[in-house]
């Protein structure tokens, strides 16, 4: 979770109420924990900081930092400890051990796999899952890294210690580390020796710890230290390490990350020149070109960040095509907008560009398994109406009671099988119904009920349904429907202004139709290459709204209506798109 950098949101004094709230909560997650040490960790005179954080995911994070070290975070109200506090109390969770050069991988974002797991004498630790548990090396009880049982130990033992054993949410080394004062762990011997176990390593592994059991912890230490040496940029692994492969980017490394981005760059540009554009299309807009083809071209895994290569700027990179390369043309046709008027598809450096086979645009990852995510299916939204107190007479036949969701249709068999029930068809005219007196309580108001003898069949049905509780219900696949009161709310869509003449987009109620807003900002972050940021919603629990710069409605509208199949009456906000012609 902490392995690439993090934005900071606020930097507060805590409270005392929620400081008094904070030791309740930690006292009861961590039972094991004496009054002295909770008086340790959370003192009652000394400052202690709460700082909220936005993942580089977009999870919400809040640290509580004591002497400018994190002690605790809490993430989806659940608390867990630093390697900072664990360090100072190691036995206040249970902990798995494990070999010295897993580390590296686990400060890098991976989680750790049973089979890197070292059983020792007594056993693996009673754990069940999602409890909070510690990673610590051979022959060294401080902990290592923090995060959660994937599954309970007994099915540890059941599946041959083989799958995934602990989700990693901190690690030494790591971005959450690096925010502290960057100590590093202390030698703390343990008690019990391991006790390698049939299919827990390989031979090779056991015969090189047993040829160093006589300097164990120094050993331990040294790997310690040498952990210092490790840049935290160059912790990006990929979501093979999250199940115990190694990354295959060593030939990289001695390549700047600016020099590699120079050269994805000129990649993606022959590429989408080679295959995507073609000659009707110019002239082109060079943001066009970007946003619809370069981007889609760029290899799975990776992503195109021009502010990362040395060009910075996309007309400094065009204009180097043209200048040093002779591959395109680019002029102002329009004030301010450049566009590609002409292409050199004789050029010799295009002629011999070899196509890479796997290209296309980045899947979005959920955060935590490493997992693709699953293919986005629009929910079935449906209109339902409540029956009220004042309806509930006319249904008590249909057994209908106060509160009952029914469809239109439903609700209109109901009407027609009460009145052919009790014979209030009108003899001359079939196109009416005579008011009973149900009928009068339940749909006439009072200055009506000595004028109105008849209706019509669809004033009839219509006076019914105003008179109901609106409801809808959400049915998304694979999962049972959700009835909720009141209307469905819309995606609402707003451009504000920021500063003198800046806009920004804001992108509100995603959640309603199960959307990520985080993989909604990284989509379009991609899209229309431009700052994308998520922020807490105001007035709203658990909600977030995405704002990103510029008028971006259309880019939004054609993601949510196009590629999210979101129905159109939906979206609130379209008609705010800059019109054609006009400065945005």
């Amino acid at each position: 979770m902490f392995a690439k950098a993090f934005r900071v949101k606020s930097n507060t004094v805590i409270k005392g109420s929620d400081r008094r709230k904070l030791r309740a909560d930690i006292s009861a997650a961590f039972p094991s924990l004496s009054v002295e040490e909770l008086n340790e960790l959370v003192p009652n005179k000394e400052e202690l900081n709460v700082v909220k954080i936005y993942a580089h995911k977009g999870d919400a994070v809040t640290l509580y930092v004591l002497h400018k070290n994190p002690i605790f975070f809490q993430l989806e109200k659940q608390v867990f400890p630093t390697v900072y506090t664990l360090w100072r109390c190691p036995t206040m969770v249970p902990a798995f051990a494990t070999w010295p050069p897993v580390l590296q991988k686990l400060s890098g974002g991976a989680d750790l796999m049973l089979p890197g797991v070292v059983v020792s004498t007594s056993g693996l630790p009673e754990v069940d899952q999602g409890d909070c548990c510690a990673v610590t090396l051979v022959m060294n009880r401080a902990p290592v890294a923090v995060g959660t049982a994937a599954v309970s130990s007994a099915k540890m033992r059941n599946s041959g210690m083989k799958g995934k054993g602990v989700n990693i949410l901190h690690a030494y080394m790591d971005q959450l580390w690096a925010f502290g004062d960057k100590t590093h762990p202390p030698v703390i011997p343990v008690t019990n020796c391991p006790a390698p176990e049939e299919g827990e390593t390989d031979g090779e592994e056991c015969e090189e710890n047993e040829g160093r059991d006589g300097s164990k912890p120094a050993a331990v230490e040294a790997s310690c230290r040498s952990m210092q040496e490790l840049r935290l940029d160059q912790h990006d692994v990929l979501e093979e390490d999250k199940e115990g492969k190694d990354t295959d980017g060593e030939e990289d490394d001695s390549r700047s990350p600016q020099e590699q981005m120079d050269e994805l760059l000129l990649q993606c540009f022959l590429h989408s020149l080679k295959t995507k554009v073609k000659k009707s299309d110019l002239p082109l807009l060079t943001s066009t070109f970007l946003s619809k083809h370069m981007v889609s071209c760029c290899p799975r895994g990776m992503q195109l960040d021009i502010k990362k290569s040395s060009y910075k700027k996309l007309s400094k990179f065009l204009l180097c095509m043209q200048r040093d390369h002779s591959l395109v043309q680019v002029k102002e046709l329009s004030k301010g907008v450049e566009s590609i008027v002409e292409v050199d598809w004789r050029n010799p450096e295009l002629c011999s560009f070899r196509t890479p086979k796997d290209c296309g645009p980045e899947k979005e990852s959920v955060e935590g398994d490493g997992a693709c995510e699953v293919q986005f299916q629009t929910p079935e939204i449906t209109q339902l109406y409540g029956v009220t107190a004042r309806l509930e007479p006319l249904f008590q036949d249909a057994r209908k009671r106060k509160g009952t969701p029914l469809k239109a249709c439903e609700v209109r068999n109901v009407i027609t099988d009460y009145v052919k029930k009790n014979e209030l068809i009108h003899e001359t005219n079939k196109n009416y119904v005579n008011i009973n007196p149900t009928l009068c309580d339940c749909l006439l108001e009072k200055s009506e009920y000595h004028e109105v003898e008849t209706l019509k069949w669809d004033d009839l049905f219509s006076r019914t349904l105003i008179r109901m509780q609106a409801c809808h219900e959400v049915l998304f696949p694979g999962q049972p429907p959700v009835v909720k009161k009141g209307q469905m709310e819309s995606i609402d869509i707003t451009v504000a202004s920021r500063g003198s003449n800046k806009k920004v987009t804001v992108i509100k109620n995603l959640e309603a139709f199960g959307l990520d807003p985080a993989v909604v900002a990284d989509s379009l972050q991609h899209q229309v290459q431009a700052s994308c940021v998520l922020l807490d919603s105001p007035g709203a629990k658990n909600r977030v709204l995405v704002q990103i710069q510029g008028n971006q409605v259309q880019h939004v509208g054609k993601l949510l209506l196009d590629r999210y199949q979101i129905p159109r009456k939906y979206v609130q906000g379209l008609e705010k798109a800059p019109k054609p012609g006009k400065k945005k």
